[in-house]
């Protein structure tokens, strides 16, 4: 049993983290059901905080919950990914620019060697590690946003793919390989002083590179799922 340990740490914050890094890594996958009590007897805690850190994850769209149900990892449908996509690549795309300035000659230097471990699993690609080290690299160029609440949609978008579980490379591998190119790019435009407006499109385009890879993909796979949804009708 996981005891509280950590007296700076509530209950709740302890239970939120718990089942969130359970959620992030795969061991609790798309569908998995939450049971609030088995939770509760892990962590040496009541429901009652448990139930507060379920809320949490729910607003975070990493959780749903149903009548009848309960709790469970929440599924991430296409016409969601694509949601996710667009969304993430408008606000990451506005606080890779908002940071720039702030990015420095040594965080330069730490994405560029992340890229190039990038570039090096190229010829044995592992989807699920390459997108773990595509985080890392854009978290340095995003992380110095200034505006508190953008960065905050960018890190809902990035949960929000974790629930995915694999990785777009999974089916798009060759994007891979276009995803690292696009990187250095990105480094080079923060490196010659680009200004906002032209980083910001370069970010938004790298990201809207993998939703297009994707859509293309499923086109090709699913011929009768259409790529993108159709706007609601009026009544």
């Amino acid at each position: 049993m996981a005891a509280v340990t950590a007296p700076s740490v509530s209950k709740s914050q302890l239970a939120y983290q718990w089942v969130k890094a359970r959620i992030s890594d795969g061991t609790f996958t798309p569908g998995y059901r939450l049971v609030l009590g088995a939770i509760g007897r892990e962590l040496g805690v009541s429901v009652a905080p448990v139930r507060e850190a379920i809320r949490r994850l729910e607003a975070e769209g990493l959780v749903t919950f149903e009548r009848n149900v309960g709790a469970q990892v929440a599924m991430l449908e296409e016409t969601e990914y694509l949601y996710t996509m667009q969304t993430l690549s408008v606000v990451e795309g506005v606080a890779t620019a908002l940071s720039a300035p702030f990015i420095t000659a040594a965080d330069i230097e730490r994405a560029r060697s992340v890229n190039q471990a990038m570039a090096a699993s190229l010829e044995d690609l592992n989807p699920h590690r390459f997108t773990e080290l595509n985080l890392d690299f854009h978290s340095i160029l995003f992380e110095n946003c200034p505006n508190p609440h953008i960065l905050d949609l960018v890190h809902r978008g990035w949960n929000r793919m974790k629930v995915l579980r694999d990785s777009t490379f999974s089916f798009v591998p060759g994007r891979a390989r276009d995803s690292v190119s696009e990187h250095e790019n990105l480094l080079q435009l923060i490196e010659s002083g680009s200004d906002a407006l032209t980083l910001e499109l370069a970010a938004r385009a790298h990201r809207t590179g993998t939703l297009d890879a994707f859509l293309t993909y499923q086109k090709s796979h699913h011929p009768h799922t259409p790529s993108e949804p159709s706007p609601r009708k009026r009544a």
